[in-house]
C-alpha cells in the first residue's frame, strides 16, 4: 500500500510492475479408460512410467487392450498419463467384481479386525476389487514395546506363480486397537489406512487379532529345566503325516525359555529334510511364549512343498511323555501361518470374500460403464478430478458391439471439446481393408470432429503374455506416445507425422497400404500408417476428423487444432489475474503486455507463420474491443489472432529439360 510519510526521511515503496508471466500448459498428457486387473475403480490415477502402471494397475493383462496401449505410449515417448479403471456394473445385480476380504479374530476368540484389499485416496477409503487381493498375506505378532497390548502387522503381496515369491511388503509396528490409548498414537485404522497401498482395516472388536502361527502358553522356567528324557513330541502340518520331533536335551542356562526356543527350532528343521516347510521353520520367543512358523519358500517339484497360508501346525505328546505340555504347546489352538485375504476360513480367520474380476471376457466393461455418470464421477467423468489432460484413448470402445463404439466415442468427443482435449478414435479389429475403412467412417460420420483423429490400419505387436506371438492392437496408445515425442522434440505445432514419426515396438501393420490407396483415404480425413523400406513404420497423415477436403474446415490439420487448444488453455489459465481488476486502460495494457510476451516467446520458437511478429500474431485489448457497455456488464474482451503453421502435406517437384535456354 502507499507509504504515508510522517517524519522527514527516505521512504521505500514497492510498486507492482504489472508483469504476470503466462506459462504454456502441457500438451501431451494422455488419459486411458479401460478394464485393468487391479487398481481403484473410477478414479483417475496419475502415472509417469510403465513401472508406475505396473505397481498401480498390475501391468499387462491379456483382457485389457489399454494395458498394452499404455506400454506403447511410454515406449513411443509419453511421459505422463492418467489411468481410469472401469468394470462391468449390472443394472440389476450391481458390480460383477469383488474386493478380497477377511475377518480376523482375537485369542478369545471373538471378532477383532477386518482386512479389505484397498487404499486411501484423497481421504476416501477405496476398495481395489480383483483377484490380485487373493494374494495379499498378513502376519500378526506381539513382539512390540508392550507385548500385553500392542501388535505388529506385516502385509505382503505374493506372486501367483511358482513358489509365490514376495512382490512387496509393508510393516506397521506397535499398533493398538484403542483410538485413545495414552502415549500410543498408533491406532490401527489411522496408521494402516493412511499408510498402506494394499489393504484397508476396520476394527470389529476391542482386542488385537491373534498372532499368526502356533502360539503356545506362557513358559515356566522351572518346568523347562526339570524336563525328563526322552525329549520327544509330535508335530503335524495340515495335509501331512505326524512327524516325530526330538529335542537334543533339556533346556539349560540362565534363560531356559530362550534355550528351549533354539532346541525346538533345530528339531523342527530336521523333522523332514524333503519338505521346506520344516527345513525353513522358525521358532520365536515373544512375551514368554513360543511362536512356531513353518517355512515359506517351497520347491514346486516336491508335492505339497509350496507354502500355503492355510497351513497350521499341531503338537501332541509321544506316549506318556509331557514335553509338548512343558513347552506350552499342548492343546493350544493352532492358527494359520499367514492370514490370506480371500483365503478359506481356518484358525482365527473367518468370513473370507474372494477377490474377483468377474467372469472374463464376458464381464468386461460395456459402453455405459466406460461413459459413466457425471454426477458420480464414474467412467469417463472420473477425469473431472484431473487438472489437465490433452489426449484421450479408449481402446476398449473399438471392441464393443455396434452401436456401442459410436456411443462411447460420441460422448468422449463432447467431453474433449469441453476440456480442450484431443481424442484418438480406434477402429474395430475387423476393419482391415480400405473399403471397410471407408464404410466404417461413412456409417459413423457423426464422429467427425475437430478434436478427434482416426488412424488406419491397426497394428500388430508381439505379445509377451502369449510367447511373443503377434497380436492385433489399436494404434491410439502408440500415437499418444508419438504426439508426446513430437511435442517434446519439435513443439505441438509440428505434425506428428513424417519419416521422423516412427512407431516404436510395432512389428508390422494389419494392412499394407499403397500410395493410391493412401490417396483415397487422406482426402477423407483418415490418417494412414505406412511402412517404408529402411525408414520403417511411420505415421503418414496429420488430419483431424474434421479434415475431409469437402468440409473445407479451418481445423483440417491436426497440429493446427492441437496448437490452438494449447493456446486456448494457456491463455485461459494465464489471464485469470484480470478477474475483478478495474476494467480500464491500466488492466488492458497489462493484458496486452503479458499475452504479447507469451506469444512472442512462441514466435521465437518458430510456432507461427511470418517473418515478423506483426505477420505472426496480434493481441488487441482496448476501448475498441471493450466498449462502455461491456464495462458496465463487467466484461473485458481480448482479441488474439495467430498465423498457424500448416504441414507440407504434398511436396511437388517440377522438372523440365533445358534446351538451350539461357537462365536469367
Amino acid at each position: 500500500m502507499p507509504v504515508r510519510p510522517t517524519f522527514p526521511g527516505v521512504y521505500i515503496e514497492e510498486v507492482p510492475s504489472g508483469v504476470r508471466t503466462i506459462v504454456g500448459v502441457a500438451t501431451s498428457v494422455a488419459a486411458f479408460i479401460d478394464y485393468f486387473a487391479r487398481g481403484p475403480m473410477n478414479r483417475a490415477i496419475q502415472i509417469f512410467s510403465f513401472a508406475d502402471f505396473e505397481r498401480e494397475f498390475g501391468g499387462l493383462d491379456i483382457d485389457s487392450e489399454a494395458s498394452y496401449a499404455i506400454q506403447q505410449c511410454f515406449l513411443n515417448g509419453g511421459s505422463e498419463a492418467f489411468v481410469v479403471r472401469v468394470g462391468r456394473v449390472d443394472p440389476v445385480t450391481g458390480p460383477t467384481f469383488d474386493a478380497a476380504q477377511i475377518d480376523l479374530q482375537d485369542e478369545t476368540p471373538a471378532n477383532s479386525l477386518r482386512l479389505t484389499a484397498g487404499r486411501l485416496i484423497k481421504g476416501v477409503s477405496v476398495e481395489d476389487p480383483g483377484t490380485w487381493g487373493n494374494f495379499v498375506r498378513a502376519d500378526v505378532d506381539y513382539d512390540t514395546t508392550d507385548t500385553a497390548n500392542l501388535f505388529n502387522l506385516t502385509l505382503s503381496e505374493v506372486s501367483p506363480f511358482g513358489t509365490r515369491p514376495v512382490l512387496r511388503t509393508e510393516t506397521f509396528r506397535n499398533l493398538t486397537m484403542t483410538p485413545a490409548l495414552p502415549n500410543v498414537p498408533t491406532f490401527v485404522e489411522d496408521v494402516v489406512n493412511e499408510g498402506s497401498r494394499m489393504v484397508q482395516v476396520q476394527t470389529l472388536g476391542a482386542l488385537r487379532p491373534a498372532q499368526t502361527g502356533t502360539v503356545g502358553d506362557p513358559l515356566v522356567p522351572a518346568t523347562l529345566t526339570a524336563m525328563i528324557a526322552p525329549f520327544q513330541l509330535n508335530a503335524q502340518l495340515t495335509g501331512d503325516i505326524v512327524r516325530p520331533i526330538t529335542l537334543a536335551r533339556a533346556p539349560v542356562g540362565p534363560n531356559p525359555a530362550a534355550d528351549a526356543r533354539g532346541l525346538l527350532e533345530t528339531a523342527l528343521q530336521g523333522a523332514n529334510p524333503l519338505d521346506s516347510r520344516y527345513t525353513g521353520a522358525t521358532v520365536q520367543l515373544v512375551g514368554g511364549r513360543l511362536r512356531v512358523l513353518t517355512g515359506r519358500a517351497g520347491d514346486p517339484t516336491v508335492p505339497g512343498s509350496a507354502f500355503d497360508p492355510g497351513i497350521m501346525i499341531t503338537f501332541t505328546e509321544v506316549g506318556a511323555g509331557n514335553i509338548a505340555a512343558d513347552l506350552g504347546l499342548l492343546g493350544v489352538p493352532p492358527n494359520v501361518q499367514q492370514y490370506s485375504l480371500g483365503g478359506a476360513a481356518a484358525g482365527f480367520q473367518l468370513n473370507p470374500v474372494a477377490g474377483s474380476n468377474g467372469t472374463l471376457p464376458a464381464d468386461l466393461p460395456a459402453a455405459t460403464d466406460i461413459i459413466g455418470v457425471r454426477a458420480n464421477k464414474t467412467g469417463l467423468f472420473a477425469l473431472e478430478d484431473v487438472d489437465i489432460f490433452n489426449i484421450l484413448c479408449i481402446p476398449r470402445a473399438a471392441n464393443l458391439t455396434a452401436p456401442e463404439p459410436f456411443n462411447v466415442y460420441s460422448a468422449a468427443e463432447v467431453y474433449c471439446l469441453e476440456r480442450r482435449a484431443f481424442l484418438i478414435v480406434d477402429i474395430p479389429f475387423n476393419i482391415d481393408t480400405v473399403p471397410e475403412m471407408k464404410d466404417f467412417l461413412d456409417t459413423n460420420s457423426g464422429l467427425r470432429s475437430r478434436n478427434a483423429a482416426v488412424y488406419f490400419p491397426r497394428l500388430r505387436i508381439a505379445d509377451p503374455l502369449n510367447q511373443f506371438r503377434l497380436r492385433d492392437f489399436a494404434p491410439s496408445g502408440t500415437m499418444a506416445g508419438l504426439y508426446a515425442r513430437t511435442d517434446n522434440d519439435r513443439g505441438v505445432w509440428k505434425a506428428p507425422a513424417g519419416i521422423d514419426a516412427t512407431l516404436r515396438n510395432v512389428n508390422e501393420l494389419r494392412y499394407v497400404l499403397t500410395d493410391p490407396e493412401n490417396g483415397t483415404l487422406n482426402p477423407l480425413g483418415i490418417d494412414c500408417l505406412r511402412t517404408f523400406p529402411i525408414i520403417g513404420t511411420v505415421s503418414w497423415g496429420a488430419r483431424t476428423l474434421d479434415g475431409a477436403d469437402v468440409q473445407a474446415s479451418e481445423w483440417k490439420y491436426l497440429p493446427v487444432r492441437r496448437f490452438a487448444l494449447f493456446l486456448e488453455e494457456s491463455l485461459y489459465r494465464g489471464t485469470k489475474f484480470a478477474v475483478f481488476e478495474p476494467n480500464d486502460e491500466p488492466l488492458w495494457s497489462q493484458i496486452r503486455l503479458n499475452v504479447g510476451a507469451f506469444l512472442q516467446t512462441l514466435f521465437r520458437q518458430g510456432a507461427f507463420q511470418g517473418q515478423t511478429p506483426r505477420q505472426a500474431y496480434f493481441v488487441k485489448c482496448d476501448k475498441e474491443t471493450t466498449t462502455q457497455n461491456d464495462i458496465n456488464l463487467g466484461i473485458v474482451n481480448i482479441l488474439v489472432g495467430f498465423a498457424p503453421l500448416k504441414p507440407a502435406e504434398f511436396v511437388i517437384i517440377k522438372i523440365s529439360q533445358i534446351a538451350g535456354q539461357i537462365e536469367v
